[in-house]
């Protein structure tokens, strides 16, 4: 993987990158590879083509297009203009790549759509970040990701200037409603919880009143505290209620007309399903230069 191209300062494991863009070669190559570029493209011609903005945002997923066209031929260059995180205009070249016409050709479809997926979920991120500025609160992403594309999708948000919630189930306990009725009540989950785990083990739990707030704070055990579908108002007195205890956590009911709202209430953070599930591809075009 081209560690030079990611953001500085974030992280994305190799062997992320390489399964990923492995796996989706193989689906698009099939069992015969290009017949296309095999039938059209003379042996060894070389080629010379752009990777380039159509639309602004902000850059994510360089290294998994340069591992597209590195996996078809080690051989071809890949010469990035900018690295991941970066904003840039209409027309603005990202990369600019040579080598076998053919491998770049079978390669392109590939390394776009990761390109343009990833840069969309960082460019909608980017949005959510500018609308609270102003604000204490950081922007959180979920587990609402694209199944086996959940480490690149939450770099992506790293990208876009988003803070990543858990990654899965074994690395945070978050307790739900759900839990909480089986366990039979908070102060019991939080305590089955608490004797459980680790004491590098962060606790969350989800409330939807403020009476159920008020009993985690007369509980104990937790670290973070999810405000479900409360308003801004009812956050407001939660902030408040809190005093700073605990980390609180805005879910529910998130969008880029209620988030300035939201982050103004006082809460730590916000977590938008949105950004991973929702995000329009980023428009990104890969210019032939012969």
């Amino acid at each position: 993987m081209r560690d030079d191209l990611l953001a500085p300062g974030a992280f994305l494991s190799p062997l992320a990158v390489e399964k990923a863009v492995r796996e989706a070669l193989a689906e698009d190559l099939g069992r015969a590879g290009d017949i296309t570029s095999a039938a059209t493209i003379p042996a060894g011609k070389q080629a010379k083509a752009k990777l380039v903005a159509r639309k602004p945002g902000v850059i994510a997923g360089l290294a998994c297009a340069a591992e597209a066209f590195s996996q078809l031929d080690p051989k071809i260059s890949f010469n990035a203009k900018i690295r991941d995180g970066a904003k840039v205009s209409v027309k603005d070249v990202l990369a600019e790549i040579s080598g076998g016409a053919k491998a770049i050709l079978s390669a392109e479809r590939v390394a776009l759509n990761f390109l343009g997926h990833l840069s969309g979920v960082a460019t909608l991120t980017a949005a959510y970040a500018e609308k609270i500025k102003h604000t204490r609160a950081k922007i959180i992403d979920t587990r609402k990701t694209i199944p086996g594309l959940r480490a690149l999708e939450k770099y992506a948000v790293r990208c876009g200037g988003g803070v990543n919630h858990r990654m899965g189930l074994d690395d945070a306990v978050l307790i739900k409603d759900n839990h909480i009725a089986v366990a039979g009540g908070i102060a019991q989950v939080l305590k089955a919880a608490r004797t459980a785990v680790g004491h590098l083990v962060k606790i969350e739990i989800e409330v939807d009143t403020l009476d159920q707030l008020k009993e985690v704070l007369q509980s104990g055990g937790a670290d973070v505290v999810m405000l479900d579908n409360m308003d801004p108002a009812a956050m407001k007195r939660a902030v408040e209620m809190n005093a700073g205890k605990l980390v609180l956590e805005a879910s529910g009911g998130v969008s880029l007309d209620t988030v300035a709202k939201i982050a103004e209430s006082g809460v730590d953070v916000i977590s938008v399903g949105a950004l991973t599930h929702s995000a329009p591809v980023l428009d990104i075009a890969l210019d032939i230069e012969l």
